[in-house]
């Protein structure tokens, strides 16, 4: 009598989530290169980051923050909905709602950072702070302003996860798997930006 034995089945990592990881540690380096200019440009520019970090209003900066940090909230909820395979609401309430909900929230938290963001630009132009005034000027802009970027970009991929699922007739791992790519990339983000506000606006 002839038996095969069983042999256990391999569970493989998944190539786009492991992809996506691996590209964010890119990012990271990217990051760091810009953590360096800034921390090289202030530490032989003292006066001028004295005088500059002044002018910003940390009230207003904290306030944007927590809006951002808490759109990583609601992205992870998203991904909640995804791995229960639960595209869209079932039902009224918060607690039934499904990805695009979650992810439609996000995206609004997202652009109200990207919108606060915009506006310390504006109020930073009016008093005389622009890339090219002063070595802080170039160091804040760069910074922030390659972040501000990323946000958008992430703001973009909500949007085309959203459109996938109202795209495809049923929603399936493949879905599963964009709308938590997608949340790595949105976490990696508040990650940077926690950092980013901790040196800009906290350290003295």
């Amino acid at each position: 009598m002839n038996t095969k034995s069983a042999v256990p089945a391999v569970k493989r990592p998944n190539i786009v989530a492991v992809g996506t990881i691996v590209w964010l540690g890119s990012e990271v380096m990217f990051f760091a290169g810009l953590f360096a200019i800034y921390f090289t440009l202030r530490a032989m520019n003292p006066d001028v980051w004295a005088t500059q970090t002044e002018k910003h209003n940390f009230t207003f900066a904290l306030i944007n923050t927590l809006i951002l940090v808490a759109s990583s909230f609601t992205a992870q909820a998203g991904v909640f909905a995804a791995e229960r395979m639960q595209p869209r609401r079932t039902g009224r309430g918060i607690r039934n709602w499904g990805t695009v909900e979650w992810f439609y929230l996000t995206f609004i938290l997202g652009a109200i950072f990207v919108a606060g963001q915009s506006y310390e630009y504006a109020t930073f132009v009016s008093e005389g702070v622009t890339l090219m005034s002063d070595p802080y000027g170039s160091a804040f802009y760069m910074t922030t302003g390659f972040h501000g970027i990323h946000v958008s970009l992430g703001l973009v991929a909500f949007l085309l996860v959203i459109g996938r699922i109202y795209a495809v007739k049923n929603f399936t791992h493949k879905e599963e798997t964009t709308a938590v790519v997608v949340s790595y990339y949105w976490h990696f983000v508040d990650v940077v930006w926690i950092i980013l506000f901790l040196i800009v606006y906290v350290l003295k």
